[in-house]
């Protein structure tokens, strides 16, 4: 097994070189959401192949019908050994509005924004450049070491992730065996904070819905049909509030089944972390948590369920005034789902739950807005547990094992399309302000998330 010690010493005396390399790469306007830049986004591609087979990777550029994947491959010692799939996107947002930035988005520099800290600036330096290449460059002091790497590294950059991702699927089942590996690295993520590194094991699922409740055939003079006219704002509103009851649990039958309870070890290690109501609500001018009693706000962002009602529209919202009984309400409602939780079954059972309160003259209408499974991670997997511990060795706190509120798409499509659970590792840090003017991307996390996974890697091989 090749040794570590001169693989982190290789990183930390060519830290200008990787960083150099960094700035080339933000350079490139690779902005995927305006077809202006699809020049620039090949041109990402074919710059990022052209660096992955200078250390002696097999890369190539791969067509799609939108913009180009990466794909290159290496072997390790044998052709036995741990086989990962690394998975990073080079396409960037938009920069508008360019007049909040403080510096040009794509002319990357380290700058010093407080005593003792210094960060890359630039569009992608957090989002995703600069965490795909602490990858590459892992890689490269391996190689430049080594001359190997310790186990086999496929990797798959995307060019449209933040466009919606349209080819990926297609892309991922077309190239099914080729892509295959023991298991994926998901690097898209972020660190708890700047000493706290980070996996997450788990990602909420989602289902979206908009039901609309419908009454007379017209709408009606409040004066004239108040009282005996069902009004369907009044209707809509109940059964939204019959969906929480007075603990802020769920009230709609089956929606707790494939719910399970998070290990005690585990959210005894988030108590740690230090995180209050104060803390968490505080910034958005709150204070006092309004989800389930008896949870703390991590376990209810990480590990709980909910019911979301994220908008809702029905007679005359315009200026001034004016006394209507609504013909029709609607709402639009998001459900975020753990473990088990069906998708489907959590849509079915939510429209039994509005049929089941609607007045006999009364109709309702749902409009699905898309379902996605939640994807959850053994807490003791092996793969898990070596990266954490690979994680503590280099970072000053020990590593976390986290949860995620929101989706990474990716991960599911990986877990349908390639039969594999993901590893989700990144160096990013909460003020990063990605998909913001001012990007940035903190150099230490730079310099450090390149010896963490050159460290994973070695633990990962064993």
């Amino acid at each position: 097994m090749p040794a570590l010690s001169p693989v982190l010493d290789h990183i930390d005396t060519h830290l200008d070189a990787s960083l150099e390399r960094l700035f080339a790469l933000l350079r490139l306007q690779s902005i995927s959401t305006d077809p202006d830049y699809a020049a620039e986004c090949r041109k990402t591609a074919e710059w990022l192949v052209a660096d992955l087979n200078g250390i002696g990777f097999e890369a190539s550029v791969r067509d799609t019908p939108g913009h180009p994947m990466v794909v290159a491959h290496h072997p390790g010692p044998s052709a036995d050994s741990p086989h990962v799939l690394f998975y990073g996107h080079y396409d960037v947002q938009p920069v508008d509005p360019i007049e909040l930035w403080d510096n040009p988005p794509f002319d990357p520099a380290v700058r010093e924004i407080e005593p003792g800290r210094k960060v890359i600036t630039g569009r992608g330096s957090s989002d995703d450049k600069g965490q795909l290449m602490l990858f590459v460059e892992a890689c490269r002091a391996f190689k430049a070491e080594h001359g190997q790497l310790p186990c086999r590294v496929t990797i798959l950059f995307e060019g449209e992730e933040e466009s919606g991702s349209p080819s990926l699927k297609p892309f991922l089942e077309a190239n099914r065996e080729e892509l295959k590996a023991d298991f994926a690295l998901v690097c898209d993520t972020d660190m708890f904070d700047a000493q706290t590194p980070s996996i997450c094991a788990s990602l909420r699922g989602l289902v979206g819905v908009e039901v609309t409740v419908k009454a007379a055939n017209r709408d009606l003079h409040s004066g004239m049909y108040g009282g005996p006219a069902a009004n369907p704002i009044r209707i809509l509103l109940k059964i939204l509030a019959d969906i929480h009851d007075e603990n802020g649990r769920v009230t709609i039958p089956g929606f707790y089944d494939g719910v399970d309870e998070t290990p005690s070890q585990v959210l005894q290690s988030w108590e740690t972390l230090g995180v209050t109501p104060e803390s968490f609500l505080g910034p958005i001018g709150l204070s006092v948590p309004a989800g389930e009693k008896g949870r703390s706000v991590l376990e209810m962002v990480w590990a709980r369920p909910t019911a979301e009602f994220n908008g809702i529209s029905g007679g005359y919202t315009g200026k001034g005034f004016k006394t209507v009984i609504a013909a029709e309400a609607s709402a639009k409602i998001s459900f975020r789902l753990v473990h088990k939780q069906d998708p489907a079954k959590i849509a079915e059972a939510f429209q039994h739950f509005v049929r089941e309160r609607l007045p006999a003259d009364c109709s309702v209408e749902f409009h699905p807005h898309g379902g996605s499974p939640a994807i959850q991670l053994s807490y003791d997997a092996p793969f898990l547990t070596k990266a954490k511990q690979a994680l503590s060795e280099e970072w000053p706190k020990p590593a976390v094992t986290i949860g995620g509120g929101g989706s990474i798409p990716i991960v599911g499509d990986f877990r349908t399309y390639l039969g594999m659970e993901s590893l989700l590792v990144g160096f990013a840090l909460p003020d990063d302000r990605i998909h913001s003017p001012n990007e940035k991307y903190d150099l230490n996390s730079f310099h450090k998330g390149q010896r963490s996974w050159a460290r994973i890697l070695d633990a990962l091989s064993r």
